[in-house]
C-alpha cells in the first residue's frame, strides 16, 4: 500500500505541472531529433512534404559536428537561415531515409507451390484445381482451405509481401547510434509500409497473427524478443521504433503476442526466461498510467493515455507548432503533451479524443487523458489474465493469484465505470465531467473481444448495441465513428484491427445469431479489400466505406498505400473457421488473411 501511494503522488505532481503550463521535458535528449533550434528551423522551413522525412534521416557526421556547424551558419544569419542554404546544410549532414535499414528474407518464409504442379509465374493454372489443393500447395496449410480461386490467389500475393516488408538493421547502428533516430534491435523484423519504415507497437500484434498463419513462428519469435528488449531497455514498448516516440508507448499487446506465439509453438521456455519482463511492462502501465474513478461512492482504478512531455510531435513538427499558435501561449504545453496522449492511443485522431473540448470538431480541443478509454482497459484485463494463466502454467501460484486479483479488480471497475446496461456496451469515461462517451465507437466492444465481461449475456447485448446503432447497415465495413470531423480514426474511414475487434469479439460467442453476424461482418471487409486490391493493385491502410469501400482518407497524412505493405494484417483464421457452417452467396474464404499500412 505504501509503494502504491507514493506511485500516485507521483502521478499527482505530474499532473499538477501539466495543468500549471510549466515546460514539460522533451521527447527524448537528442537536440536534432526531438528539440532544439535545428529542429524547429529545419521543420517550420517545409522542406519536406511530410515533417517524418527529417526527422527519419540519418547523420553524415558526429551529432557534436552537425550541432556546431549548424549554430555557427544560424548565428551568421540571425537565427534565421534561408531555405536554400538550409537546404544545402541537410543534404551536406543527413543521409536519406532508410539508409540504416536493408532488406530481408524471413527465413521462415516459404514457398506457396510445389514444382510438380504449376509454375510460381502462373500457379492457378486449370491442373491446380481447388480438389487437389493437397497436391498443389506445399505451404503454408491456410491456402489450402480457400477454396475460390480468385481469394486463394490474392491469399498467395499477400503471403509473397513478407519477403519485400522483412528489414534488419545495419551494424553502424549498433556502433553508432547516435547518428540514427532508429532505435537499434538485434532482430529482424516486419514494417508496415509506406511512410512507415520501422516497427509500432499495436500495429505488430497484427503482423504476428498474419505472420503464424503463415507459419513465420521464428520471425514472430525475433519481434517479440526485440519488444522484450525495449521493455528491459525502457521499461515499457515504445509507440515505435524511433527515439522521438522513447515517452510514449502504445496500446499494451506484447502479453497478447508472447500468448499467440506460445499458443502455435508450445515454447514454455521462452516464456520462463520472459515472464518477469512481461510484468515489467504492465508495471509501467500501473505506475504511469493509472487514474483512481469515484462512482456510487465507491473508487475504482483504471488506466489512461498519458504522456506529459513537451513540445510538438518531431514527426509531426510544423502542424503541432501551428496548431499550437492557435491557443494562448500558456496552453501550448498541454496541448502538445494531449496531442501525445493521442498518438499513444493509437488513435491518431479521432472524435473519441475531441468530444468534451470547447470545439469538439478542432484538434486543438483535444483531451485524450481526460478520459477513461474502454479499449486500453479491456486490453490489461486480458494482459492480467493471460499473465495468471502463464504463472500456473510456470507453477508460480502466488503471483498467478496476484494477477487473478487484478483482473477481477478491473473486471469491477469496467462493470461499475464503463459499462451501460440500457445500452448493452462499454463507453469512455470523461473524468472532468463524470459522464460516459455515448458515441458509438468500435471500441466499445473490445472487452467482448478481450473475454473481459462476467455476464454470459453480453454477446447478445452486443449485438442489439449494433443494430441500434444501425452499424450492421453499412455494407463495406465497420465504421470508425459515426462522426465527421476530418480526423481519421472518424467516419467514414474503417480501419482493419477495428473490424477484429467487433468480428472475433462476436465469433467467439455461443449465441449462433452473434457468430452468423461476425460472418457476414468479414466476409464485408473481405470484399471490400478484395475489390480494392483488384482494381489498383494493392492494400490502403483505411478504407472511405460510404463511397462503396474506396481508400480513405482525412488526417495528418496522405492515405498509406501498400505497394508493397501489409501492415494491420488481420488473421480471420479463427472468426470465419467458427462461423464455416453459416451460409453465405460468396465462396468461403476461410483462413484468408490481409492487411494495410498502419496509422
Amino acid at each position: 500500500m505504501p509503494g502504491r501511494t507514493w506511485e500516485l503522488c507521483l502521478l499527482l505532481l505530474l499532473e499538477l505541472g501539466l495543468r500549471s503550463q510549466e515546460a514539460l521535458p522533451p521527447p527524448c535528449e537528442s537536440e536534432i531529433y526531438c528539440h532544439g533550434e535545428l529542429l524547429h528551423q529545419v521543420q517550420m522551413a517545409k522542406l519536406y512534404q511530410d515533417d517524418k522525412e527529417f526527422v527519419d534521416m540519418p547523420l553524415s557526421v558526429a551529432p557534436e559536428q552537425v550541432l556546431q556547424t549548424f549554430t555557427e551558419l544560424s548565428r551568421g544569419h540571425n537565427h534565421s537561415i534561408p531555405r536554400e542554404q538550409l537546404q544545402a546544410f541537410v543534404q551536406e549532414h543527413f543521409q536519406a531515409k532508410g539508409q540504416e535499414l536493408q532488406p530481408w528474407t524471413p527465413v521462415d518464409w516459404k514457398d506457396r507451390y510445389d514444382s510438380g504442379h504449376g509454375t510460381r509465374e502462373s500457379p492457378f493454372q486449370p491442373s491446380c484445381l481447388p480438389e487437389r489443393c493437397g497436391a498443389c500447395f506445399s505451404s503454408p496449410r491456410f491456402l489450402q482451405k480457400i477454396s475460390d480461386g480468385k481469394l486463394r490467389a490474392w491469399a498467395g500475393q499477400l503471403h509473397q509481401l513478407w519477403k519485400k516488408l522483412g528489414k534488419k538493421m545495419k551494424p553502424e547502428v549498433l556502433s553508432h547510434p547516435e547518428r540514427f533516430s532508429l532505435i537499434y534491435s538485434d532482430h529482424p523484423f516486419i514494417v508496415p509500409g509506406g511512410r512507415f519504415v520501422e516497427f509500432y507497437y499495436w500495429d505488430s500484434y497484427w503482423v504476428m497473427e498474419g505472420l503464424l498463419l503463415s507459419e513465420m513462428a521464428e520471425t514472430v519469435k525475433g519481434m517479440l524478443q526485440n519488444f522484450l528488449d525495449l521493455v528491459k531497455t525502457y521499461g515499457h514498448v515504445p509507440n515505435g521504433g524511433r527515439v522521438y516516440y522513447l515517452q510514449r508507448s502504445q496500446p499494451p499487446l506484447l502479453t497478447l503476442m508472447m500468448d499467440r506465439y506460445l499458443t502455435h509453438t508450445n515454447d514454455t521456455a521462452f516464456l520462463q526466461e520472459n515472464i518477469e519482463t512481461l510484468a515489467l511492462e504492465l508495471d509501467f502501465w500501473i505506475k504511469n498510467r493509472t487514474v483512481s474513478v469515484s462512482v456510487g461512492g465507491k473508487n475504482y482504478l483504471l488506466n489512461r493515455y498519458y504522456v506529459p512531455y513537451g513540445g510538438p510531435r518531431p514527426e509531426s513538427y510544423s502542424k503541432d507548432a501551428e496548431l499550437a499558435n492557435t491557443l494562448p501561449e500558456g496552453d501550448r504545453e498541454a496541448l502538445w503533451a494531449e496531442l501525445k496522449a493521442g498518438a499513444e492511443s493509437g488513435w491518431d485522431f479521432s472524435s473519441r479524443w475531441l468530444i468534451g473540448g470547447p470545439n469538439p470538431n478542432s484538434l486543438s480541443s483535444i483531451r485524450t487523458s481526460k478520459l477513461v478509454p474502454v479499449d486500453l482497459n479491456a486490453f490489461l484485463c486480458q494482459a492480467e489474465e493471460l499473465m495468471s494463466n502463464f504463472y500456473s502454467r510456470l507453477g508460480n501460484e502466488s503471483q498467478a493469484m496476484k494477477y487473478r486479483t487484478l483482473r477481477e479488480q478491473r473486471l469491477a471497475a469496467l462493470n461499475a465505470v464503463l459499462w451501460d446496461e440500457k445500452a448493452g456496451a462499454w463507453f469512455d469515461y470523461d473524468l472532468e465531467n463524470k459522464k460516459k462517451n455515448g458515441e458509438f465507437y468500435p471500441s466499445n466492444l473490445t472487452p467482448l473481444w478481450a473475454g473481459c465481461f462476467s455476464d454470459p449475456g453480453v454477446a447478445d447485448k452486443a449485438l442489439k448495441y449494433l443494430e441500434d446503432s444501425q452499424i450492421l447497415t453499412y455494407q463495406y465495413g465497420i465504421p470508425t465513428s459515426l462522426q465527421k470531423t476530418g480526423q481519421q480514426w472518424d467516419f467514414p474511414n474503417a480501419w482493419a484491427p477495428l473490424q477484429d475487434l467487433v468480428i472475433r469479439g462476436l465469433a467467439k460467442a455461443a449465441l449462433p445469431r452473434a457468430q452468423e453476424v461476425a460472418f457476414q461482418l468479414a466476409q464485408n471487409w473481405i470484399r471490400t479489400n478484395f475489390d480494392v486490391y483488384s482494381q489498383k493493385s494493392a492494400m490502403y491502410e483505411k478504407y472511405n466505406i460510404s463511397n462503396g469501400g474506396q481508400p480513405g482518407g482525412g488526417g495528418e497524412y496522405e492515405v498509406q498505400v501498400s505497394r508493397p505493405g501489409v501492415g494491420w494484417p488481420t488473421s480471420y483464421r479463427e472468426l470465419l473457421g467458427s462461423a464455416a457452417h453459416t451460409p453465405s452467396p460468396t465462396p468461403q474464404c476461410a483462413h484468408l488473411h490481409m492487411g494495410q499500412g498502419r496509422s
